[in-house]
This record gives structure tokens, C-alpha cells and sequence, in this order.
């Protein structure tokens, strides 16, 4: 591999509860693994740091080498009841060991009990659900749904779907043009105009948190709000972790209901206790029309749902909106062994608690480096924005302290958000007080790290000047 990150070099032993490096990194005998993903997988799979896991239990990372890591990536938002839980493990075992691995859409003991158990977690009047397999899917459906209702009660030209700059609702076709990141539509081409983005609110990258400004946007986009059939958030943004203001979101709620526009929360991330909250959009005070589910609904298997007024998702008709994989067996397995252990460890108290002690280790990060500019988050999801001068995104300096902190035995993943700047830290739900204090010291100690490196780079750099 040409790639010179994947070249093995010495870094400090580490070894404390929660942490242990005791190789090079990356780990020489994992270059034939690191090796053969680069020879037989696509290209755009790459981009993740060289961790090669091996297993992993609660809120710890193993590869087979002898290293652990503290984790602050809940495998990118999915082990919310932590990993390798053995009640989740056992679910999908019996499950298999019934010899009832699939049944396509034909009706299922289990699948009827999963259906019944997450609707019952919802509040009224949110109680029809499609079970699906990825996020994406479940904001198509959502796409789908808020077109046939705005074309039955307002005609064709009730089609357009309104979302947010710089938001991410998945990679399929429809989910894309959802999202609102330009350089990850750029493929389709013939965008569809029934698609409009306008500015978060979240106070740092779009300063104006006015509502004003949603209607503003939409005007100068030449779109009328009676065109209008949905407006889709994610309940915070992917990318930044940033919420909007809750006030902002009670008007849009008001503005939905006064032009018969749906209102629809992505809450792919933000679902199953992540922000302190059962449901992200409880801090919102206001119910959407329907919401969607992924990663954290199982804590391991690939499975999601979309839910809403019963008088919207029976929209469809019978059989044209069934899907290969719906309700998986051993997927629904795992999904209700992982939500009996989040309402019964009460795990979104947890994320609550241990999300502020999260808060404060983060604000004294902010508070120490300048660089770092802009901190969002709830519960256990956070971003730490990295920018230079005038809100300049430096994704190179969000990229060094990752790599840093993996290198000490704290994972994360690549940094996403604008330019790749933002540094997303969502540890397991189960993850303790103590646990997160020495992640956050970890995190500002390569902080300090990585920009001395880069001053006495630069002091280099004038004296050969």
C-alpha cells in the first residue's frame, strides 16, 4: 500500500483500566488484513483509521494483538446498550438455533412482538411502523409518504421536501438529495427541484437562529409554502452534533401545521437514549409525523423503522411497500434484547449524567485551544469543531488529533461535518464517569500534542526560510 499512514512506527506503551497499545501502530500483522481490503474493496470503503477489531465488550475496542481501546465510536452510533452484550448475543443465538433465519414478508411471531414493543414506546398518535434494514431506506419511505399525502391534498405541485444545509440522511438516491451536503450529490447530476436545503440553526456556522430565515430561504429559492408537502430534519446534525434552538423548532412545528406540511425527524442517530432522552425530539417538546430509526435500535444487526400517524403510513398500498429483509427474524431478535436493556438499565439516564461530565471535559478542551473552536452535542454524542482563522475549517488538524487519540488507545472515527473538521465522540451508552475523564484528558493531551508538533513545524519552516 502506497498509503505512508499505513506504515507500522513506534508509539508509546499505554496501559491504564480502560487502555493498552503495546505494539507499533498500525500493528505490523494487521498490514496482510489492511492489505487485502485494499486489494478486493472498493476504494470509497476507505478513509476509517487501521483498527483492525478483533471482538469488543461494553465500551472497549480489542484487535488480536493484544491492544485495547477505550471507545468513543459506538461503531459509528450503533452499540447504544454497549458491545458484545451477551443478552443481545444469546437473542440472535436462540433465534438462530429456531432454524427461522428469514420468512421475507410473510407474518412472524417475533416480528409482530418488535412492532408491538417499539410502538409502544412512542407517544400518541405515533403508533404504525415499517420495519426496514438501513436508514436510508427508512428516509425514502419517508420521502414517499410526504409525496403521496402532499399530492392528495394539495395536487402535484405539493411535492417539495425541505431539509437542512450540510445534513446527512444516507447514500441512496433519494436520501442524498435529502442531505444536504453538496459534494455528495454531485454523481446525480439531474438533482431533483423538488428538493430545497436551507440554513441550521445552529448558531456557529449559520449565526442568523431565526426562523425568519427558514422563510426567507425558501422565498429566495422561488418555493411557496403551499408547495411545500414535509420539512426533514435530523433531530441534531450528523455532521456537528449541533441542535437547533428549541424555540426555532416549536415555529417550524406551527409553520408544518398551518400549511399541511409534514414534519419528519431523522432520528437514525439520535434514537434508543443517545441524547439523554429516549427519543432526540423530546427536547424539542413537539412530535413529528413520522420518525425514523437505525444503528442504535439493535446495538449489533443491520435493521430499522420508520413510524408515524397511522393515517399516513397506511398510505401505501397492500404490498407496495414490503422490502426483501423487512423484519428479519434474528434481527428482531437482537432489536428487542437491545431495547429491553436501554428502557431497563434506564440507559438514557446515563447519557444524561455521563453526558455531562462529557460537557465539562470538552468545554475545558475548547476553553485550552483556541483551535477548537465550536462544541455541540447532548447526552453522549458530541463534535468538536477544529478551525483556523474566521471559522476556516482545518480538517487536517481534526485528522492529526484523531490519529493521536487512537494511538494513545482512544477510538473515534474520521471526522466528518464541513471540510472534515468536526471531531464526533459518541461512546456507548454503558460507558462510566471515570471512563469519559480519562477520555476527555487523552483527547487534550493530543490536542497539546498535535498543535506543538505543528508550531515547531512551522518555527522549522522560517529558520530554512
Amino acid at each position: 500500500m502506497s498509503d505512508p499512514s499505513f506504515t507500522p512506527r513506534p508509539v508509546p506503551a499505554v496501559e491504564t483500566s480502560f487502555r493498552r497499545i503495546h505494539t507499533q501502530f498500525p500493528v505490523p500483522e494487521s498490514l496482510p488484513i489492511l492489505q487485502k481490503l485494499h486489494d478486493f474493496e472498493l476504494r470509497a470503503m476507505a478513509g476509517q483509521p487501521p483498527v483492525v477489531w478483533d471482538r469488543a465488550e461494553g465500551f472497549q475496542v480489542y484487535d488480536a494483538w493484544g491492544n485495547m481501546w477505550l471507545d468513543w465510536s459506538s461503531g459509528v452510533l450503533i452499540t447504544n446498550a454497549g458491545h458484545g452484550r451477551k443478552e443481545i448475543a444469546d437473542a440472535i443465538c436462540a433465534q438462530a438455533q429456531h432454524t427461522l433465519l428469514t420468512n421475507y414478508c410473510f407474518p412472524s411471531a417475533i416480528r409482530a412482538e418488535l412492532c408491538e414493543r417499539l410502538v409502544g414506546l412512542m407517544p400518541e398518535p405515533l403508533k404504525k411502523i415499517f420495519l426496514l434494514t438501513t436508514g436510508s431506506e427508512t428516509v425514502e419511505f419517508a420521502v414517499k409518504i410526504a409525496r403521496i399525502h402532499g399530492h392528495r391534498i394539495g395536487g402535484r405541485s405539493k411535492n417539495v421536501i425541505v431539509s437542512f444545509e450540510k445534513a446527512f440522511h444516507g447514500r441512496t438516491l433519494g436520501s442524498q438529495q435529502v442531505g444536504g451536503i453538496p459534494v455528495l450529490k454531485e454523481w446525480i447530476g439531474n438533482l431533483d427541484p423538488g428538493f430545497v436545503q436551507v440554513p441550521f440553526p445552529d448558531g456557529y456556522w449559520t449565526e442568523d437562529t431565526s426562523f425568519e430565515l427558514f422563510e426567507r430561504t425558501l422565498a429566495e429559492n422561488g418555493v411557496a409554502p403551499s408547495q411545500v408537502c414535509a420539512v426533514i430534519l435530523e433531530t441534531y446534525q450528523g455532521g456537528t452534533a449541533a441542535f437547533a434552538p428549541p424555540q426555532y423548532i416549536k415555529t417550524l412545528r406551527q409553520w408544518c401545521d398551518g400549511h399541511r406540511a409534514l414534519l419528519v425527524f431523522d432520528e437514525v442517530q439520535a434514537g434508543f437514549g443517545r441524547t439523554g432522552t429516549l427519543w432526540g425530539f423530546e427536547h424539542y417538546g413537539v412530535l413529528p409525523d413520522l420518525t425514523t430509526w437505525g444503528k442504535g435500535i439493535s446495538s449489533s444487526l443491520p435493521i430499522s423503522a420508520i413510524v408515524g400517524k397511522p393515517e399516513l403510513m397506511d398510505l401505501p398500498n397492500p404490498g407496495s411497500a414490503s422490502s426483501t429483509h423487512t423484519g428479519n427474524p434474528i434481527c428482531c431478535a437482537a432489536a428487542l434484547a437491545n431495547v429491553d436493556l436501554i428502557v431497563k438499565e434506564n440507559l438514557p439516564h446515563n447519557a444524561a449524567v455521563v453526558g455531562e461530565v462529557l460537557q465539562e471535559g470538552l468545554r475545558r478542551v475548547k476553553a485550552r485551544f483556541p483551535q477548537a473552536a465550536y462544541l455541540a452535542g447532548k447526552g453522549l454524542v458530541a463534535g468538536l469543531a477544529c478551525v483556523k482563522a474566521h471559522k476556516q475549517p482545518d480538517g487536517e488538524l481534526a485528522h492529526a488529533v484523531v490519529w493521536r487519540c487512537i494511538e494513545k488507545g482512544l477510538l473515534m472515527f474520521s471526522p466528518v461535518g464541513p471540510a472534515g473538521c468536526t471531531i464526533k465522540i459518541a461512546p456507548p451508552l454503558t460507558i462510566t464517569a471515570e471512563a469519559v475523564r480519562e477520555g476527555c484528558a487523552v483527547l487534550e493531551e493530543a490536542f497539546g500534542e498535535v498543535l506543538a508538533e505543528r508550531a515547531a513545524a512551522s518555527a522549522d519552516a522560517v529558520v530554512q526560510a
